[in-house]
């Protein structure tokens, strides 16, 4: 079976467009690089063989962080994630900017990390973040009140 020459032009197309955003949410999800890229990998070989319809660009993009989500969380619910010892445990993220803020999302539970990020780094609103992680309006709300709370917290005692 011949590949269209559409098919991997498109594939570029889209991965340049979003792919540093689908890393970015993972490298919040997971706080690791290789896993990050593994996931990043993954949802665009998902994309590329379920090829869903998408009634426009702003639906293309919360599926693919949609799915982003889906699989970093089934990831960090891995028992081979669980017996995985951490090589260095000091927070390296260039590819959120390296900053202090960047460094304490990543740090911040799980729960609250792809609300922060997807509002704070993505520019979603509170309802646009309720539908991509399929939870409340208000359960956005108060993850996001209470990762400032923590985000508050945690640079205080870096100053």
């Amino acid at each position: 079976m011949n590949p269209s020459n559409s098919q991997p032009r498109r594939f570029e197309e889209v991965y340049g467009e979003y792919g540093t955003m689908v890393y970015r949410l993972a490298m919040v999800y997971l706080g690791c690089h290789t896993d990050a890229e593994d996931v990043t990998q993954e949802v665009f070989v998902k994309l590329f063989r379920k090829t869903p319809a998408f009634h426009d660009k702003e639906h293309e993009k919360r599926w693919l962080l949609r799915v982003t989500a889906n699989l970093c969380l089934d990831q960090l619910r891995s028992p081979w994630k669980s017996q995985t010892v951490e090589l260095d445990e000091t927070c390296a993220v260039p590819d959120l900017g390296g900053n202090d803020l960047a460094c304490a999302v990543v740090n911040l539970p799980k729960k609250y990390k792809a609300a922060i990020h997807l509002h704070y780094f993505e520019g979603y609103s509170v309802e646009e973040i309720s539908q991509i992680l399929r939870i409340s309006v208000s359960a956005v709300k108060m993850r996001l009140k209470r990762g400032r709370d923590l985000l508050k917290i945690e640079l205080e005692e870096n100053v």
